[in-house]
């Protein structure tokens, strides 16, 4: 089955309503930040961090404030994945061979990459450069820990699957569980939200958290099945007003309750929307919780630093009402650059002529025979929604096959290669409205092309320090190296007892590379610097922001700058092995991003 045609707003990447850097999973920002780490006398900058006895402006001083950012040129990114006929990912394109409409009017493509996933954290030797701190330090030539480099979550549909289909899954999840490397985490989430486990490298939890699924169906159910409903022809009836849904279900009561005699016809039709209404609200509320279940997850990988894969694993549902919430799961999984798979639990599925053994045999054929295509075209509308999450976030949908075991082993994996296009809309207006995008090749090979099928516009414009926090958050949480500005990270720690350890991250930053403004006879410019450190799990532990602000005199930026500038960030952390993860970002909005991984015995 080819992926649903229908149109699917996303929201505009760049002008979302964003969260602003304290709420970074516990990210906090540290009094008097920015400290340059003492060296030797030719590689210290003198900085006045309050004003002279003249009461002139200081060079350097740091605070906690948010800088007054200037943002970039506002894009819309759309991630691409091409595949030959094969299936195989095509990472050979350059910019040249795509084409980028929106709303069919051809776009300038601004920002072109190839990105091939990998092993992204740096393995730094413990032997880095001294800080200069007065407090002893510890080094150490053992190797550097194995980081986590991809984060792969299973979601089961414990709410809209049958015992069977999930037992089956189960088991052909756990085989999969075995293919897993040594730097992969996975973890165990459910619709309901009851027996999950979060991301981690114990295989045996994650084992046990399979063999725990069971199907937890929340609707109330009927005593029988008289009339014969589900949510597909209950929105036939509720909302598309179909004559033709709500003739043959009230065929099927005046069969079923009235013994076909038809002059209780207008009691059976009575009946016939009292029930379709009861399927509408179970159908809604199934599925309000689906998508908040997803969204759910999709929040929580975002805060991983790696690639990130969802798998899940359902037998579909439809989503007649909720458009934009579907829409808005699809957003926020492409800002995460989260690839979202699917796999069809029913395999190869047959449906059964007047259902299976346990369910009334309709006497009327004619009815019956409109009852057949209903359910018909009910199984398949249920997949649409999964082939439109794994087309829209370049995933692959599994379905038709009852190999489940297989289907893992193709869907559990991210692609080898994407693209990353981006470009600025033109006069793009604040009205929410829905712009289509489409990608097409020039190339003479016949590829299939995945891609986010559009965006809406934002109803308002999002701030310009909104906007630059929400730039270091997402760099924060990723592991992609960025380097519009020459810094380095280092990291050491010392440690005062077995249980504690002091880890200190030096930024070096080559400020001579700074776009700075002049005003006043000075050299202005602010810096943001991020230092994050994540747990082996890939779990924020702790971070710390700092903004500083430089009004440099010529002679210092000249003839003291040379060696660059030293901010060091101390934490308090326990014995582990952890990935550091520094962002730097100036007020022109150039970010450059680096890796560490430091083992603490």
């Amino acid at each position: 089955m080819q992926p649903a045609k229908r149109k699917r707003g996303i929201l505009l990447v760049c002008a979302m309503l964003v969260a602003s850097l304290g709420a970074l999973a516990g990210l906090v920002q540290e009094k008097g930040g920015a400290t340059p780490s003492p060296g030797t006398p030719a590689q210290q900058s003198p900085i006045a961090e309050k004003p002279d006895s003249a009461g002139n402006t200081p060079e350097m001083t740091s605070q906690d404030e948010a800088a007054n950012f200037k943002v970039n040129v506002r894009l819309v990114e759309v991630h691409v994945v091409v595949r030959d006929s094969q299936g195989k990912t095509i990472g050979a394109l350059h910019k040249e061979d795509f084409q980028l409409f929106d709303d069919r009017k051809p776009q300038v493509i601004t920002k072109f990459s190839v990105q091939r996933p990998g092993l992204q954290v740096q393995r730094e030797e413990q032997t880095s450069r001294p800080v200069g701190s007065s407090v002893a330090t510890e080094t150490t030539s053992s190797p550097p820990p194995d980081i986590p480099e991809r984060y792969i979550a299973y979601v089961f549909d414990d709410v809209h699957l049958e015992f069977g289909d999930l037992a089956r899954a189960r088991e052909a999840a756990e085989k999969n569980l075995a293919t897993l490397q040594p730097t992969d985490r996975a973890a165990i989430f459910t619709i309901s939200g009851q027996n999950n486990l979060d991301f981690t490298d114990d295989r045996a939890k994650l084992r046990d958290a399979l063999r725990r699924l069971m199907p937890r169906p929340i609707s109330i159910g009927r005593v029988n099945d008289c009339p014969k409903m589900g949510y597909y022809i209950a929105d036939l009836i509720q909302n598309k007003n179909d004559p033709q849904a709500l003739t043959a279900v009230t065929a099927d009561v005046l069969d079923c309750q009235f013994n076909d005699d038809p002059k209780y016809q207008s009691q059976a039709q009575s009946m016939a929307q009292m029930a379709a209404a009861q399927g509408l609200t179970e159908g809604e509320a199934e599925t309000h919780l689906a998508l908040t279940s997803l969204k759910d997850v999709v929040r929580r990988m975002s805060g991983v630093p790696g690639q990130r894969c969802m798998v899940l694993v359902s037998p579909g549902f439809i989503t007649p009402q909720q458009e934009y919430d579907l829409d808005n799961l699809i957003d926020r999984a492409t800002r995460a650059n989260i690839t979202m798979s699917a796999i069809d639990a029913r395999g190869l599925y047959v449906v059964v002529p007047g259902g299976d053994i346990s369910q009334r045999i309709q006497r009327n054929t004619a009815v019956a025979g409109i009852e057949e295509l209903y359910r018909i075209a009910s199984a398949s509308a249920d997949a649409d929604v999964m082939a439109e999450l794994a087309d829209a976030t370049g995933g692959e949908f599994f379905q038709n096959n009852n190999d489940l075991a297989q289907g893992f082993r193709r869907v559990a994996s991210t692609p080898e290669y994407y693209y990353v296009l981006a470009f600025s809309p033109q006069n793009l207006k604040l009205n929410g409205r829905f712009h289509n995008l489409k990608v097409t090749l020039r190339t003479a090979e016949k590829y299939s092309v995945q891609a986010r099928r559009g965006y809406l516009a934002p109803k308002q414009a999002s701030g310009p320090e909104q906007e630059a926090k929400q730039e270091i958050e997402d760099a924060l949480f990723s592991q992609e190296e960025m380097h519009d500005l020459p810094i380095d990270l280092h990291t050491q720690f010392f440690k005062p007892s077995a249980g504690e350890a002091k880890l200190t991250v030096l930024a070096h930053i080559d400020v001579r590379q700074v776009h700075f403004h002049k005003a006043d006879g000075r050299n202005n410019s602010n810096l943001t610097i991020v230092s994050g450190v994540f747990d082996h799990n890939g779990n924020l532990v702790t971070g710390i922001a700092k903004t500083l602000q430089m009004h440099l005199k010529d002679e210092t930026l000249a003839n003291q700058m040379g060696p660059g500038l030293n901010v060091k960030t101390n934490f308090d952390v326990k014995p582990g092995s952890y990935l550091v993860r520094l962002v730097v970002r100036d007020a022109e909005g150039q970010i450059a991003a680096e890796n560490g991984a430091i083992q603490i015995p």
